[in-house]
């Protein structure tokens, strides 16, 4: 049988599978999801991480300075995420996709994204820019955005036998991303209505001061008009 003909039979056997769906509590592993037909629903708070400028880096600096600002962001990302409860579910070029469950998703998902707000800006900008003339000169900073929203998510195992992963399919983690592309007035992190709402109070005033450093603002997504609170705001991880 030529590729052809198993490019045609890959798709006849997804269209006509019965998936089958459960229920989940807690973020599914690749090997816990029948490649074939499965599907496990559950509520999830996803945090898109997406390091900005990622091009002109590629043709401002050495490629090797460029590479190094990427894995710090990727690792501290990761080291983050998990840190506060998270489970990385991808990586995509110059951004990580985070899944958060439980009770506190929307809180763990939001002190992630404040505490990357803070690597950035406090630890991999400056050490870049004290080592490189060439980072430290640029017309440009190294900066990121971070984009929250929870939902319901079905995720599925996909791809071929020996080279799958899972996908999450959702508003959530459309809009997660979607807002991790906003750039605004040096906010870094960007919550859906629906996240902002199920945060708890600490995610919503500063650490000294009860002052609520969130700003609420609209956006349309697919024809909706989406409400969504954006910030500046950084908070150390262990915080």
């Amino acid at each position: 049988m030529g590729i052809s003909e198993d490019v045609k039979l890959d798709v006849q056997k997804i269209k006509d599978a019965t998936m089958s769906v459960r229920n989940g509590q807690v973020v599914p592993s690749t090997d816990s999801i029948a490649l074939h037909n499965g599907a496990v629903e559950l509520e999830v708070a996803y945090l898109y991480a997406d390091l900005a400028s990622s091009s002109k880096m590629a043709r401002s600096f050495d490629r090797r300075i460029t590479a190094k600002i990427l894995k710090s962001f990727l690792a501290t990302s990761a080291r983050i995420i998990r840190h506060k409860g998270g489970t990385v579910m991808s990586f995509d070029g110059d951004r990580v996709m985070a899944a958060f469950v439980g009770n506190a998703k929307c809180t763990n998902a939001t002190k992630a994204a404040f505490a990357i707000a803070w690597s950035v800006s406090e630890v991999i900008r400056p050490e870049f820019e004290n080592k490189y003339a060439s980072v430290r000169d640029a017309d440009f900073q190294i900066a990121h955005a971070a984009g929250i929203d929870v939902g319901t998510a079905y995720i599925v195992r996909a791809g071929a036998r020996g080279t799958n992963d899972l996908v999450s399919i959702g508003r959530a983690p459309n809009l997660a991303a979607k807002f991790s592309d906003i750039r605004s007035d040096g906010n870094t992190t960007f919550a859906s209505g629906s996240a902002y709402s199920k945060m708890n109070a600490d995610c919503k005033k500063y650490l000294e001061r009860d002052n609520n450093p969130w700003t609420k603002a609209t956006w349309e997504f697919l024809g909706e008009s989406v409400t969504y609170y954006r910030t500046s705001y950084w908070r150390k991880p262990n915080l």
